[in-house]
């Protein structure tokens, strides 16, 4: 996968302000108010950014955070972590491994079979149905 660097300019010239903010800004939603919160579609999740595949529905799950929320990665390479200091919490924030664009946060608190629960930001993601 080719990396993906765009200037600042560049990117809020591409992207709405809204998923400029979420993403190349590390901004967070509304809990509950994201598209994809309750959304049960088949299909894959990918970078609302640069298109990479991020995650797929079959990895989704009702974690009733507020975001939709995925146990593992559509491939093992898909995202990298960053800790995250702010709030005054310890978190690991989940970027996009090809744009570095943020998309959430990622908790040990998941389903079986990895126990972690990836509480990505809707905005970030673009939704490509399944096809039949």
């Amino acid at each position: 996968m080719d990396k993906i660097e765009k200037s600042s300019e560049e990117w809020r010239a591409e992207l709405a302000p809204d998923v400029y903010h979420i993403t190349r800004e590390a901004g967070t939603e509304r809990p509950f108010s994201g598209q994809y919160n309750h959304f049960d579609a088949a299909g894959d999740y990918h970078c609302a950014c640069c298109g990479a595949l991020l995650f797929k529905s079959q990895q989704k799950f009702d974690s009733h955070c507020g975001w939709p929320a995925f146990f593992e990665q559509a491939e093992p390479q898909s995202t990298y972590r960053v800790r995250d200091l702010s709030h005054g919490m310890v978190r690991e924030e989940v970027r996009c491994r090809r744009c570095d664009a943020h998309l959430g946060h990622v908790f040990p608190d998941g389903p079986k079979p990895t126990g972690e629960r990836y509480c990505i930001n809707s905005l970030a993601m673009a939704f490509e149905a399944e096809s039949k």
